[in-house]
């Protein structure tokens, strides 16, 4: 039990610091040099730097109390800047998937539903190309002359299934449950919980590592967004956001692809496991009767009108 507890004080520790402590201190650092230059001295570095060294020799840091003060002052600002920077990517995820775009607030899901339709709309297009490419009536291309393999990206540039969402990201996960109805039958919504408890411990570590890769390139993007607010004193903190958004918003693509991707395999290789526990007939063939059956035995019954 001890050294149960050693290991998980140890992750801790790693996750705190790789998380919170680190860009937290670094972002302080940045909010202090950002306030110290100012408008006035830009790029002045000689000008933040006669400031630290005024700083550091002032009497009431050069003692042993003083730097005590200052150093828990500064971990506990970081600590805090990075608590604040993982509030801010929940609420980006929230946002970037959009899986309830439709219940939000009335003037939000009428600001996106112009969104989504332009997304279906595009999707169509792109789409029809796909199936003129594939067709020998078209000579194998589309109409704007794209081979399959083109016409293919461009469509799932868009979305590799009909759009339902907003944003890219969003739509990525959906498709699974989409192709997963689509193909057996089966409401991942309601099987994947059961699933994962089953899963074997290799499998769930990939998701596991695969949805905070996820988790990290939203951060990224959260922690531009803080930097923007130096620019109230600080106007290249503009640039810093410019870079961390773009850089996170191209992680985030690439990382929502690989969870999706090792989700939606693992439903597929490992439901019949599944399956087999809880009393479905299956025979090694995934099929959608199959996908049915075990959705509707996992499936929460409709609760009464009144309690009886």
């Amino acid at each position: 039990m001890g050294g149960l507890l050693t290991v998980l004080g140890k992750k801790f520790t790693e996750q705190w610091l790789t998380l919170l402590a680190l860009p937290g201190a670094l972002y302080v650092a940045a909010a202090v040099g950002a306030r110290t230059l100012g408008r006035d001295h830009t790029w002045d570095l000689g000008h933040l730097t006669d400031q630290i060294t005024a700083w550091a020799e002032d009497p009431r840091i050069d003692t042993v109390a003083g730097q005590v003060v200052v150093f828990v002052a500064v971990v506990a600002a970081s600590a805090l800047v990075g608590l604040a920077a993982q509030g801010m990517s929940a609420g980006l995820e929230r946002v970037w998937f959009a899986a309830d775009w439709a219940s939000w607030p009335w003037f939000l899901s009428r600001l996106v539903a112009p969104v989504v339709r332009w997304r279906q709309e595009r999707w169509g297009k792109r789409h029809t190309a796909v199936e003129q490419a594939r067709s020998p009536d078209h000579g194998f291309r589309s109409v704007e002359g794209y081979s399959f393999e083109v016409a293919f990206d461009r469509m799932a540039w868009t979305g590799v299934e009909y759009p339902q969402r907003p944003t890219w990201c969003g739509d990525r996960l959906n498709a699974l449950a989409q192709r997963l109805d689509r193909d057996h039958d089966l409401d991942v919504a309601v099987v994947w919980p059961h699933l994962w408890l089953v899963l074997p411990d290799q499998v769930r570590s990939e998701i596991t590592e695969a949805r905070q890769s996820l988790g990290r390139a939203t951060a990224l993007v959260g922690w531009g967004v803080l930097y923007l607010g130096l620019a109230v004193w600080w106007w290249p903190a503009v640039l810093v956001f410019a870079v961390l958004s773009a850089v996170g918003w191209w992680r985030t693509r690439v990382a929502t692809e690989v969870y999706a991707t090792l989700v939606e395999a693992s439903v597929r290789l490992h439901v019949g496991d599944l399956a087999e526990r809880v009393g479905v007939d299956y025979s090694g063939l995934l099929t959608k009767q199959v996908g049915q059956d075990l959705s509707n035995r996992l499936r929460a019954s409709v609760p009464p009108a009144s309690a009886s």
